[in-house]
């Protein structure tokens, strides 16, 4: 898959069960865009590191994969311009 497009995405839940938690985080485990999920303290539940080929490709997943997710209440999307520094293998 060519991930040429890189973005950070920040999601609200409008549930914080433990059954809510699990069932988004099982979802981004099945998505092939998600490189990274971390499940974070403050303003919003889970950061996101998706990659993926385009913007026609991230749309994609924000709309089918984000959008239509039931528990999901905002979404924030962080467009990556360029990686002065990143230490990842």
């Amino acid at each position: 898959m060519d991930r040429g497009f890189a973005a950070y995405v920040s999601v609200s839940l409008s549930s914080h069960t433990k059954a809510a938690l699990e069932e988004f985080e099982r979802a981004m485990q099945d998505s092939g865009e998600v490189v990274e999920c971390h499940n974070v303290a403050g303003a919003f539940e889970y950061l996101l590191r998706i990659e993926c080929r385009d913007l026609a490709g991230y749309k994609h997943f924000h709309t089918e994969v984000l959008g239509t997710h039931p528990h999901v209440s905002a979404i924030t999307t962080y467009l990556v311009m360029g990686s002065p520094k990143d230490e990842r293998a």
